[in-house]
């Protein structure tokens, strides 16, 4: 069996990895077993000092993979405004601090926003993701969904910024969106269910250790 860990110590974002991972696993439930990085508490956070989203996913996921063992899954995701130039992009964790949560970093995004109309709003989260086995990055995948930003909070079945990112198909925020649906279309969704094709090729082809 192979044990791959899920490199987030964010609860809600681990949920939703293995979630969509186990929606794609097609069989091979046998012969995967996920792991939290709550199972290693002693493991020091690396510092994510990486300039775009692949830097940092590449970083946390040989991070781990080398102080655990484990091929590591690792992924670094955010907003990008674009009345915002882009903001808060790599900084969407820590937008209005280094320890603040999600609600002072919604208050800042939707205060930076004030008096900018819903037509100049547009956003999208974006999301990447890496495997690796502490040496080398085994895949990797990328998964984007575009929306606008509303001021209004609207949903409680998500977390971070879901409930002021709005998703015009569905006419509603991305945590108004039951789990199947936002794993469906959300930028996590797409890149995790295209890495694990790329998963399932590794452990099917017996060419990696």
């Amino acid at each position: 069996m192979r044990e791959i860990l899920l490199a987030t110590g964010n609860q809600d974002k681990a949920r939703e990895m293995e979630e969509i991972l186990s929606i794609v696993e097609a069989g091979m439930e046998a012969i995967i077993r996920w792991r939290r990085l709550s199972e290693y508490p002693g493991i020091a956070e690396p510092v994510e000092d990486g300039r775009t989203f692949r830097s940092n996913a590449e970083l946390k996921a040989h991070y781990y993979a080398r102080r655990t063992g484990l091929w590591t899954i690792a992924d670094d995701s955010g907003l990008e405004v674009d009345a915002l130039a882009g903001e808060p992009g790599v900084r969407s964790a820590r937008y209005a601090g280094e320890k603040a949560g999600a609600r002072a970093n919604n208050l800042l995004l939707i205060q930076k926003l004030a008096g900018v109309p819903p037509a100049r709003r547009s956003a999208r989260f974006r999301c990447v993701v890496v495997l690796s086995d502490g040496l080398r990055c085994l895949a990797s995948a990328e998964g984007t969904i575009e929306g606008r930003i509303i001021d209004e909070a609207r949903g409680c079945n998500g977390f971070g910024y879901d409930p002021h990112f709005w998703y015009e198909p569905d006419g509603m925020t991305t945590a108004e969106m039951t789990s199947p649906r936002k794993h469906e279309v959300s930028h996590r969704g797409q890149a995790l269910k295209r890495l694990r094709e790329q998963l399932g090729g590794l452990l099917g082809s017996g060419e990696v250790a």
